[in-house]
């Protein structure tokens, strides 16, 4: 049986937008980058000191805005991959409010304010909720068979 067979056409826009995700954190990445070169933070440094680095705080925001992404993405993929097998628009509709909101998360964070990644970045929770919600009714699914 091919692939095609077993998933619904529509899932193809499922898997550009968790491409469009990988493209937004390797971006997320390259700021990373950026700000430990701009704030004099050397590999393997995780975190700056701040009794060592004046920067620390706008470094360290720039990581974890970076980091936090990191830390959700599996759970991310994993509920696209799942829900959208059952629901394709409506998880690419959710990826999407998720992928976006994430973008401005990291901005906010970078400002070196870490309130403002709530600012639209709090709209992720959102999507993610969804995400959970047609995951369950995947599982549901399978189970009534």
């Amino acid at each position: 049986m091919a692939i095609t067979e077993f998933l619904p056409k529509e899932y193809g826009y499922l898997v550009l937008v968790l491409v469009f995700y990988c493209f937004i954190n390797f971006w997320m990445g390259f700021q990373v980058g950026k700000a430990r070169k701009r704030y004099n933070v050397q590999f393997p440094t995780l975190y700056a000191i701040e009794s060592e680095n004046k920067d620390a705080k706008l470094f360290n925001c720039v990581q974890r805005g970076h980091q936090n992404a990191l830390e959700m993405m599996p759970m991310y993929f994993i509920l696209m991959i799942l829900g959208g097998m059952k629901h394709p628009c409506i998880c690419t509709g959710l990826g999407l409010v998720y992928n976006i909101s994430r973008f401005f998360y990291f901005k906010g964070y970078s400002t070196g304010d870490p309130t403002k990644r709530l600012t639209i970045g709090k709209y992720s929770f959102m999507g993610l909720f969804g995400l959970m919600i047609c995951t369950i009714s995947f599982g549901v699914t399978l189970i009534r068979g």
